[in-house]
């Protein structure tokens, strides 16, 4: 395990490294003036659906918690789910998965809902495979509806990258099949898997994809309409960028977002395209980590005060 968490480190370091050497070369070309005249020309109306994509974003990761809770079969008010999820998502996309991964605030919050450790395992488990099934599911439909956006990241077939799009919405309609019919756990030495009632997986179905496409709207919100490729095309850059970032391990996806974004919309300029990430960094990680670091001390606050009275 020691070997392994070193070498995602080396990994994640590595994959900074090679970004920050790529975006000082791509720096070079971009003037900040000219990014902050981008920023400048984001409409009111363009920050306010940002803003309003961002809120739908939070609330679908709260969704991811609130169906894990369901599935428990426990009751926890839907404001404790909301705080801890934003505050868990908010901490770990900013200082990395790698360190956090929602572990520890998600144990310390519910806790003291009267959740077991080995409960709060198998949420954790539960939420991050909602999101591994919102991607998949969102790559196969990006790719099979418009499988030649990968040649702006890769020089791939475009026949490959359709067939792939179909695996993998065969993969999620299996996982759908499965619950439905219910299939027989899936055995790995001493660990078995059961799939999920019907209804969890329907909600699961909605909430992962949710999430991902109001997050790439934060991104194709700041961007302007000239030479803009369409929302599908932003999505699918999006969802290569950030899981390109998560395998990573860099905290905030720090340079891969850009180095990805800048390389794919060739046809943009730089600084516009940087305003954008600016924007979604500032909306999605920032302001979200500030306010959770907040709650986190209002929380401390509150427990320790509760200790002293008892």
């Amino acid at each position: 395990m020691k070997l392994r968490n070193a070498a995602w480190s080396i990994f994640g370091i590595g994959a900074v490294a090679v970004s920050v050497f790529i975006l000082y070369r791509e720096f070079r070309r971009i003037s900040f003036a000219e990014v902050a005249d981008s920023l400048a020309a984001i409409t009111f109306g363009n920050w306010a659906l940002a803003i309003v994509a961002t809120l739908c974003a939070y609330a679908a990761l709260a969704w991811y918690d609130r169906i894990a809770i369901l599935h428990l079969g426990k009751k926890v008010s839907w404001l404790f789910i909301s705080l801890c999820s934003f505050t868990t998502y908010a901490l770990s996309h900013n200082i990395g998965a790698s360190v956090i991964s929602g572990a520890v605030v998600r144990y310390r919050a519910y806790s003291t809902r009267g959740l077991t450790p080995h409960e709060i395992g198998l949420l954790i488990v539960f939420c991050s495979f909602t999101f591994a099934l919102g991607t998949v599911l969102m790559g196969g439909f990006v790719l099979t509806i418009e499988p030649w956006i990968v040649q702006r990241i890769a020089d791939i077939p475009v026949w490959i990258a359709f067939c792939t799009g179909l695996a993998l919405l065969g993969l999620v309609g299996l996982y759908v099949l499965g619950s439905w019919l219910q299939f027989p756990p899936w055995q790995f030495k001493r660990i078995s898997v059961q799939y999920p009632r019907l209804p969890i997986v329907m909600r699961q179905v909605i909430a992962g994809p949710l999430e991902l496409a109001a997050a790439a709207a934060i991104i194709y919100f700041a961007l302007p309409a000239t030479n803009n490729p369409g929302y599908l095309v932003i999505l699918g850059i999006f969802l290569a960028s950030f899981t390109l970032a998560l395998l990573s391990h860099a905290p905030g996806g720090l340079g891969v977002l850009e180095v990805t974004f800048l390389a794919a919309l060739h046809e943009m300029d730089p600084n516009d395209v940087l305003a954008a990430l600016i924007v979604f960094r500032l909306l999605y990680l920032l302001v979200p980590f500030g306010i959770a670091l907040i709650v986190v001390l209002v929380f401390e606050k509150t427990q320790l005060a509760r200790g002293d009275n008892e």
